[in-house]
């Protein structure tokens, strides 16, 4: 994007947050806006101010971590930072000037976990370049984020859930736009698997299903794993069935089976129960891209800071949680049965009376009730995307993968 470009785009994003200015009052009073439109527009103006006031100098490289306690010569300037922005709480007792005191490490923690980074304290090449990162870029953020509420659709009579994609976060919220519940989610793999923005409704909840594998994940992953394994299939629950769902009963792999699945004549199943890969329930939600959210065995990815590893699928922290939000208002599914059913021996469709607004959304700036300010990598080059659209470049939805369209799913 060449010099004028990027002028006219952010002349755009600005003219965009005055007319929010002069129009959030008007909003919020017929119910058009959510409140985080409002705790955004207030959080830009705020950091417009901070990035007028920060001096903007550029930590020295490091060739290992700063860990607590050593000294850096870069203490001053992530000292004066960490107070403007508020991760250092002001009127601390300054130590001494080259030493990463504890103090410090408790503020980088802070702003650590306030860039989806992992809040481990150290000074490694991560966190100085987000320490590095311009205040002008986090307006520009804030920006983009301001830009995406605005095109929300937004229907507080009804019950919703918001996927964050960047933030790998999801948010239910019950009517009346009030917050219900919050989790940690895994999303689709940055490199050719996204998971794509969508907007649909929630409108049944599947209990232990089958994992029917699409036909690109068993040629490109399963069947090398067979071929090097022959108990591979067993081992892990799966089961061979023909396009019909008729279970194919085989002992032996050979060079003709692995031909069938990789032709699709024979398709992997994989069983229900605890090491199916979609966990003890889904969420299903018509849409083009076969995308659902779903229950998981690998629950250890959830400590990660950054979590795309699926592909394109929506794996959540707290199914059990979600599934009892979801079911709150359908008559005869206390937690108690959902528990029962989930570690039961049958698959149990739920279909819901009131289907759900689901929508995956990409904002990598969040602003809490608190009015903290969260900030998160453009992992998609959805950001990039947007900004390129307003200044007349390319359609914002323009694939940003190296394979683009839509791929199969889990």
């Amino acid at each position: 994007m060449d010099v004028t470009s990027q002028y006219l785009g952010r002349l755009i994003l600005g003219m965009v947050t005055m007319a929010g200015a002069a129009s959030l009052q008007a909003q919020a009073a017929d119910g058009s806006t959510s409140d985080e439109y409002g705790r955004t527009l207030s959080a830009l103006e705020r950091y417009r101010v901070l990035a007028d006031q920060d001096d903007g100098e550029i930590l020295p490289a490091t060739k290992k971590p700063v860990e607590p306690g050593a000294h850096y010569t870069g203490v001053p300037r992530v000292r004066r930072l960490l107070s403007l922005l508020g991760d250092l709480p002001v009127g601390g007792i300054p130590g001494d000037a080259d030493v990463y005191d504890a103090t410090l490490v408790a503020a980088v923690k802070r702003f650590q976990t306030r860039h989806g980074l992992e809040p481990d304290g150290r000074l490694g090449k991560a966190t100085l370049a987000q320490l590095n990162t311009p205040l002008s870029f986090r307006v520009r953020q804030l920006e983009l984020a301001l830009e995406r509420w605005g095109q929300l659709p937004y229907d507080p009579s009804r019950r919703a859930i918001l996927l964050n994609l960047p933030e790998f976060r999801l948010r239910a919220f019950d009517t009346g736009h009030q917050p219900a519940l919050e989790m940690k989610i895994v999303i689709g793999r940055a490199r050719g698997l996204q998971t794509p923005l969508l907007s649909s409704e929630l409108d049944s909840v599947l209990f232990r299903p089958y994992w029917n594998v699409p036909l690109s994940i068993q040629r490109k992953e399963l069947v090398p794993h067979i071929k090097r394994d022959p108990s591979y299939i067993s081992k892990n629950d799966f089961e061979l069935v023909t396009s019909k769902g008729e279970v194919v009963e085989q002992d032996e792999v050979s060079d003709t089976l692995l031909a069938q699945l990789r032709s699709g004549k024979l398709h992997l199943r994989q069983r229900r129960g605890p090491k199916n890969s979609l966990g003890l329930v889904k969420f299903v939600f018509p849409n083009e891209y076969d995308v659902y959210m779903h229950d998981t065995p690998a629950k250890s990815l959830f400590a990660r800071a950054r979590r795309d590893f699926s592909h394109g699928c929506i794996r959540l922290e707290r199914a059990t949680d979600l599934a009892e939000w979801v079911l709150s208002e359908e008559s005869g599914w206390p937690r108690e049965r959902i528990e029962e059913t989930m570690e039961g021996t049958e698959s149990t469709s739920v279909k819901l009376k009131h289907p759900i607004p689901v929508r995956t959304i990409y904002v990598t700036a969040m602003v809490g009730e608190n009015g903290e300010v969260h900030f998160f990598e453009d992992i998609y080059g959805q950001d990039a995307a947007l900004e390129q659209e307003l200044a007349g470049d390319q359609p914002a939805d323009q694939a940003t993968s190296d394979e683009p369209g839509p791929h199969p799913r889990e």
